[in-house]
């Protein structure tokens, strides 16, 4: 038994059994994971993981170095670029994201450390039962989306910020009986 969510799309069932809810602690992917997440917003994360090697290409192979580099002509460019969501806001968002994330680094040595750091390096497994269990955001969630709020970040929102924790395994929410669940 899995998780229905993926229904019987192959790459959403991919993903499902081979990223979602599994420990993630590579700056690099971490990074890519908050800037899909933040497109993801108000859409479904099936656009999103459709899009995903177009957003690879858009932005630099998720390279915060260069994405923090982004100016108005490459911004224009990603504003024109059909195989990745153009979304004024966004866009901007994950550019501007990259230079706060860059700062994080600077300060606690990785990205890693410092999402980590809001459950004590540990990950929280849930254990719903069925889709009706799952929650959209926690006070943890909460607590990160304030930290990164006032750290500048945007499109950070606590929902933004569960998703974010459920993709990069602090927080595993594979139903109980779901083949991925970790024990």
């Amino acid at each position: 038994m899995n998780c229905p969510w993926p229904k019987d799309d192959p790459l959403m069932i991919k993903y499902h059994d081979e990223e979602w809810g599994r420990p993630l602690h590579d700056d690099r992917r971490l990074f890519e994971f908050l800037i899909l997440e933040s497109f993801q917003a108000g859409l479904s994360w099936r656009t999103v993981l459709h899009k995903r090697e177009n957003f690879r290409k858009a932005f630099a192979n998720f390279d915060a170095r260069k994405v923090s580099r982004f100016d108005k002509k490459k911004f224009n460019s990603l504003m024109k670029d059909a195989g990745i969501i153009r979304n004024r806001l966004k866009i901007a968002a994950a550019i501007n994201n990259a230079g706060r994330f860059l700062e994080l680094q600077k300060e606690f040595g990785s990205f890693d450390k410092y999402v980590w750091s809001f459950t004590g390096g540990k990950t929280i497994i849930n254990k719903p039962r069925s889709s009706k269990d799952f929650v959209a955001k926690t006070k943890i969630s909460d607590s990160m989306s304030e930290d990164m709020g006032k750290r500048g970040f945007k499109f950070r929102g606590s929902t933004i910020c569960y998703a974010f924790m459920q993709a990069v395994g602090i927080v595993d929410d594979h139903l109980v009986g779901c083949d991925c669940k970790r024990r």
